[in-house]
């Protein structure tokens, strides 16, 4: 295949580059940093992979690169909990989704040949926070900010499938790997200092990198699996037994809480992720035929300490 991919140099990603890399498929990396995704995939590593710069917000040039792709995964977004949730930090938040889907598709529609099928990133936030409720692929949407600009995301998305290129739409939970979210948890529990984030009580709806990326792979290769699929593991936990589970196979202590406040000052809105939470199942996901290689917490964290 040949792929287009927006969002290439992330933290999902660029792992989907190397797996597609090694698979033997074309990779067009679209990327508002050209010499940046150059050095992230240096020619001699990736000699089936071209840069295309572009400006995400913006037709032009650029969008001719889709025709001839087979496929588009768009995973384009500014990270939601780096920075306090000013006014324009949430506009950033929301435009960086909904504009730069927007102009992928837009892009999609005018291509000749066009691609057969776009994958599109959205997040659980779609669905609000509850600590006991429980929400799959079938789900209303909720009605704070996260969900707000998961449904603009989401429809920017749809006229690709009104144009004839199948649709997948995978709401992504949190992403567990070497880096990203709990690259932030891991320094207190080395130092034996780690506990729960808040009360405890909130769910985390989480998922292994890898799994992510082969449930995109999995929804580029399937001609079935179209629709909205949730990118979560199977079995979501409490942050209480996320935070004892870490604590087990990093055998160090899980005892001192972080309280919210303290979350708040550092995050703003942001904390909202990690302080309220939501219990997400991928019913749909589950029912395509996508098999999970890691649908425990504890089989995920094993994993993914084994070399720390």
């Amino acid at each position: 295949m040949k792929v287009a991919i927006a969002g290439a140099t992330g933290f999902v990603g660029s792992r989907l580059v190397e797996k597609l890399q090694a698979a033997g498929h074309q990779v067009v990396v679209l990327s508002r940093d050209a010499a940046k995704a150059g050095r992230v995939f240096p020619a001699s590593a990736y000699p089936n992979l071209e840069v295309v710069a572009y400006t995400p917000a913006e037709s032009g040039d650029w969008q001719k690169s889709i025709a001839g792709c087979d496929a588009v995964v768009n995973l384009a977004g500014v990270p939601i909990a780096e920075e306090r949730w000013t006014e324009a930090r949430q506009q950033a938040i929301l435009d960086s989704r909904r504009l730069t889907t927007a102009k992928l598709v837009e892009a999609i529609v005018n291509a000749n040949p066009k691609p057969s099928v776009l994958v599109s990133a959205s997040a659980i936030g779609y669905y609000g926070t509850s600590e006991t409720a429980e929400f799959d692929e079938t789900s209303p949407a909720g009605n704070d900010f996260l969900a707000a600009v998961c449904k603009d995301w989401e429809a920017a998305a749809q006229p690709a499938k009104n144009a004839g290129t199948r649709l997948a739409i995978l709401r992504l939970g949190i992403v567990l790997g070497m880096g990203g979210a709990l690259a932030k948890m891991l320094p207190p529990f080395k130092l034996f200092a780690g506990g729960p984030l808040g009360t405890g009580k909130q769910w985390f709806s989480w998922v292994h990198r890898e799994d992510v990326v082969d449930l995109i792979l999995y929804a580029l290769q399937n001609p079935q699996v179209e629709g909205v699929l949730n990118a979560t593991a199977p079995n979501p936990v409490r942050m209480n037994e996320l935070c004892q589970t870490l604590g087990e196979v990093l055998q160090r202590p899980s005892w001192l809480p972080v309280p919210g406040f303290a979350l708040e000052m550092l995050l703003g809105d942001g904390a909202k992720l990690v302080l309220e939470g939501q219990k997400v199942l991928p019913k749909q996901t589950l029912a395509s035929g996508f098999q999970y290689q890691y649908p425990t917490l504890k089989l995920a964290l094993e994993e993914i300490l084994s070399g720390s």
